[in-house]
Formats: C-alpha cells, sequence, structure tokens
C-alpha cells in the first residue's frame, strides 16, 4: 500500500478493529530478539508463582502489535513519527494462545504538518491494555 495522503485521511475515521494473535512460540521468538528472558512470558509456573493469570506476553510486544496496525494504516512505517502508550492490563497467554484486538480513531489532521493523531484501542479478553495510546503520522 502506498503511503496514506492528506486526502485520505480525516478526523474520525476508524482503523480496524483488526485481532492479533499471540502464542506461546511469539513470546519465546519475541524474548530471544529483544534479550528479554524475564520468566514471567515463558515459564507458566514461574507466572503463577508470582501472582500472574498464567505467562504474558512482552508489553513492548503489546505496543509494537498495536503500531503494526497504524503502520499498516499509515502506509509505510517511516509515516509513524510520534508513538506512546502506558500499559494498563497484561496480555494473558494460555496455552492454547490469546489475542489482541486494535482500533483506532483519527482524532485530528493538520493540514500545515499534513499530520494525523490516531488514538488506538488494544483490548484482550475484552480488558484494555494499553492506555493513552496514541500515534502522529505523516501523511503524503
Amino acid at each position: 500500500m502506498a503511503a496514506r495522503t492528506l486526502a485520505q485521511a480525516t478526523a474520525g475515521d476508524t482503523i480496524g478493529p483488526v485481532t492479533l494473535p499471540v502464542g506461546r512460540e511469539t513470546l519465546v521468538a519475541y524474548a530471544n530478539a529483544s534479550g528479554d528472558q524475564n520468566p514471567i512470558h515463558q515459564d507458566e509456573d514461574f507466572a503463577k508463582s508470582v501472582g500472574l493469570p498464567d505467562v504474558i506476553a512482552h508489553g513492548m510486544w503489546t505496543m509494537g502489535a498495536a503500531g503494526a496496525v497504524v503502520e499498516e494504516w499509515a502506509g509505510d512505517g517511516g509515516r509513524v513519527v510520534e508513538f506512546g502508550t502506558r500499559f494498563t492490563k497484561p496480555v494473558v497467554v494460555p496455552q492454547g494462545g490469546g489475542s489482541v484486538e486494535v482500533t483506532g480513531v483519527v482524532k485530528s489532521v493538520d493540514e500545515q504538518t499534513r499530520r494525523a493523531t490516531v488514538e488506538l484501542t488494544a483490548t484482550s479478553e475484552g480488558a484494555k491494555v494499553l492506555g493513552r495510546c496514541i500515534a502522529v503520522v505523516q501523511l503524503d
């Protein structure tokens, strides 16, 4: 997809919902790529011993998953010039896997800077897992 243009972005436009699966193999691959080998992400017994319901996805994986949705909407990952969030709840990943659902709303479009501000919502098992999730996208 080509980079999104100013004419293709209007305040109120929606993105998604996009459901992103996450399995235990995803957590192992992310741990190996990121170097974050915290056992709460891979060892079910350990995760439960520290009070978690099961292993949980890495927060940065969750943020990246939401970022991938806005990147696809933008048409080019280099167009996402700002991205920030707060982690509100962990994404629990049971044996059979879990998922994160991401939706977005274009909150504003600045014609002078040619930038769109997108507010994203990410949920897992009906619970909001990211808060104040905002991306700014440079438009063509």
